[in-house]
């Protein structure tokens, strides 16, 4: 399996992904599919926003795919993102998740962010497992704020801390003002 980085040509596996999602889970509150023109719109503003899109990849399939944005639009929150990870159907269960998580959290490191957050529905239990898993905690729910299928969905937002930059920074200036 390879993890690399999402191009236009990965969109329609993309959004086989993302419609499988709307349609068949509540991991993806919303509940109208997507159409490539959509998820083309989508892949723009991320690179526009220097956003990180990827995908994994095995034998030419594209079989999930990872990425993070702005968690609020608030420049005290700039070292904060929230990560969004799917996989199709037939790849859960065998590390696809994993691994496109763990690179997503690496891009986030790499990039000086603070803390990812997840939106996790409360009856995924596989998803909030797989983020418990992977450092993140539950840091809050919010009862009966989507409604798909015919009843209310609790979101659940999933923590990890990677890094603390503005210590990183601090600790930068400290020792260079005691080089001199």
């Amino acid at each position: 399996m390879t993890i690399r980085p999402a191009r236009s040509d990965d969109l329609s596996a993309i959004l086989d992904i993302v419609n499988d999602a709307i349609l068949h889970t509540t991991a993806w509150y919303d509940d109208r599919p997507r159409t490539l023109h959509d998820q083309q719109e989508w892949l723009a503003n991320k690179h526009r926003g220097n956003w990180p899109v990827i995908v994994a990849e095995e034998d030419g399939e594209i079989l999930g795919f990872a990425t993070f944005d702005v968690f609020r639009a608030r420049p005290s929150y700039r070292h904060t993102a929230e990560h969004s990870v799917y996989v199709r159907g037939k790849s859960r269960g065998h590390g696809t998740g994993r691994k496109l998580l763990e690179e997503i959290v690496e891009i986030a490191r790499q990039r000086g962010l603070h803390v990812l957050i997840g939106g996790v529905d409360s009856e995924n239990v596989g998803s909030l497992s797989f983020h418990r898993r992977l450092g993140f905690t539950e840091v809050g729910r919010l009862p009966q704020v989507g409604h798909k299928f015919g009843r209310w969905l609790t979101l659940v937002f999933m923590h990890r801390i990677i890094e603390d930059p503005i210590s990183q920074d601090l600790n930068h200036a400290s020792v260079t003002e005691s080089a001199r």
